[in-house]
């Protein structure tokens, strides 16, 4: 037995918090994290500070906002040096670290040149061919992404796309490889043998395991057996529509131009959905042979564990897809946390984000953080829900002319995208699915100006300046009308 718990972190891509059947989903199917959850705490208002892939995980990896850990608030951005990394940190405390799967770490090293791993010292690693994408598209080379290659020893070379999809494309179809050789079904296989043979080899140190999972992010390509345990019919209509969208951040009209997500009719957005409830079943049941084999290995009492995700997708609401903004559907995320000790079947209001994270992990094991971070520990919220932690959430995206900033005090939220300037304000309690924009209300000054002066406080707090513009917020201009005449792009087509 290890002297200092173990930690294994399931990390998904692109998974709103409400998918989840523990987050109140009456549809989706997701049993092992239902019983995850019932085993440990469920966040309830647990939000990513940036709803893009990178950044995101720049915060979680560092504890801190990403304009402090990157200088990047946008999809890039190499963590600084000096920053906490959290491999690095647990690595230097004397744990073995492993990462199996995603991590999103860049800029990607070409090939014959190390990977950035942050700490990791042992990696199976997929990028959802981005790597093989950006230095070998036609994939004639070997040691770009272990995916790949565990694709091509296996048979199914060039298959792994070959539905044609791209990875920001929310046009669906199943996978072409046999339902074992799906991506996820490899992290977590990757992800049962790093835990065995570290418990043969190594019992008594303790270990840092990341199941980082590409999935349910784009493209929608489950095994077909997994869409086939629903029905389209009973899929939930998206929440709003389309003509909702001018007054709100133009990113979403924007991704409707520039994606086609225009031309899907609302049938459609309800496939799209399905594959998606699709994809998260999956993976439940991945996250559950993952599980099963923690206990097989008698590690389970001896472990943290963490399921989160970087950020959502708004899977056709207001007729939008993808991430980016801060409507609960991009920037509400699941944190499922579980720890030798913790309460059963509890569940937290706190306001809490990924870059909270690290801290607690530092705390909770005992291997205390070096230089004090952004984000907070959650051991005091993790026994009791009373306990205090933060009265508003930050949440930052996106560099200039098209920065966006949100606070939520757990009832009211304030979003503020720089382009317009435009502004967004949601009362949650009577109004949880946004669908009344208040800013646009008549008589609403009042409280956008009591909301404005908390956002600048806010960022002027964490250290967020470019937010600000003298005593105000940072403005840029913006014309909807020529979103209208955009061109298509952006859709990631390619072969691997």
């Amino acid at each position: 037995m290890a002297s200092r718990p173990n930690i294994l972190i399931f990390f998904a891509d692109q998974l709103r918090a409400d998918a989840l059947g523990c987050y109140g989903n009456p549809v989706c199917q997701t049993p092992h994290l239902d019983a995850l959850a019932a085993s440990g705490v469920a966040f309830e208002n647990a939000f990513t500070p940036n709803p893009i892939c990178v950044p995101a995980r720049a915060s979680l990896t560092t504890g801190n906002y990403s304009h402090r850990a990157t200088g990047v608030k946008d999809n890039g951005g190499l963590i600084r040096d000096g920053q906490p990394k959290l491999a690095a940190h647990f690595a230097a405390h004397g744990y073995a670290t492993y990462a199996c799967g995603k991590l999103h770490y860049v800029p990607y090293a070409p090939p014959s040149q190390p990977r950035l791993l942050h700490g990791f010292q042992h990696c199976d690693l997929t990028e959802s061919g981005r790597l093989v994408n950006q230095f070998d598209p036609k994939g004639t080379r070997r040691g770009l992404e272990d995916y790949i290659d565990y694709l091509a020893d296996a048979g199914w070379a060039g298959y792994s796309r070959a539905h044609g999809v791209g990875n920001n494309d929310v046009r669906p179809c199943p996978t072409p490889l046999p339902p074992e050789l799906h991506v996820d079904h490899w992290v977590a296989d990757c992800t049962i043998r790093r835990l065995r043979e570290h418990r043969a080899r190594r019992a008594g140190q303790p270990f840092l395991l990341w199941c980082g999972f590409p999935k349910p992010h784009a493209p929608l390509d489950p095994p077909s057996e997994f869409v086939q345990r629903y029905d389209v019919r009973g899929i939930p209509a998206p929440f709003g529509d389309e003509s909702m969208l001018a007054d709100r951040n133009p990113d979403i009209a924007r991704t409707r131009i520039t994606h086609g997500l225009d031309s899907l009719s609302p049938a459609a957005r309800r496939v799209a959905k399905m594959y998606y409830y699709a994809l998260i079943t999956h993976q439940d049941e991945q996250v559950g042979r993952v599980l099963a084999a923690l206990d097989a290995a008698g590690a389970a009492d001896e472990t943290i564990v963490i399921f989160t995700a970087d950020h959502g997708d708004l899977m056709g609401d207001f007729g939008g897809f993808f991430k980016c903004t801060f409507l609960e559907g991009s920037a509400h995320v699941p944190l499922i946390l579980r720890a030798p000790g913790s309460p059963r079947g509890d569940r937290r209001k706190q306001l809490v984000g990924l870059q909270d994270i690290l801290p607690t992990l530092a705390a909770l094991t005992g291997c205390p953080l070096e230089h004090e971070v952004q984000g907070l520990d959650l051991g005091a919220t993790l026994r009791s829900g009373e306990a205090p932690l933060r009265d508003l959430f930050y949440g930052q995206c996106g560099d200039a002319p098209s920065q966006c900033a949100m606070v939520f005090d757990g009832h009211w939220k304030y979003c503020y995208a720089q382009e317009g300037p435009t502004e967004e304000l949601y009362d949650l309690a009577s109004d949880p699915h946004e669908l009344v924009n208040l800013a646009s209300s008549p008589g609403g000054e009042a409280l956008l100006r009591h909301w404005r002066e908390r956002l600048i406080a806010e960022a002027r707090r964490l250290g967020d300046t470019a937010l600000l513009d003298g005593g105000g917020l940072a403005s840029a201009p913006l014309d909807r009308e020529a979103i209208r005449r955009l061109p298509l792009g952006g859709f990631g087509w390619r072969w691997f």
